[in-house]
């Protein structure tokens, strides 16, 4: 398998397990949400930076393999 391969494969893996802990974790504190009559607006300020800092730790160590 390619070096490519095996990224795609834990890139995957890693989108798989973001959206089962999304579903059972749910809302963030910290982010915003604003709805008004049939408005409504969600920002998920927290939930980015947490994505962000778990995609970081990975890339991170992937790198340190190669």
């Amino acid at each position: 398998m390619t070096g490519f391969g095996k990224i795609f494969i834990v890139i995957g893996v890693v989108f798989i397990l973001i959206g089962l802990l999304w579903t059972f974790i749910g809302k963030l504190p910290g982010d915003i949400s604003f709805k008004k009559g049939n408005f409504s607006f969600h920002f998920p300020i927290m939930t980015s930076i947490v994505v962000s800092v778990i995609l970081t730790l990975i890339f991170y160590i992937i790198g340190r393999f190669k």
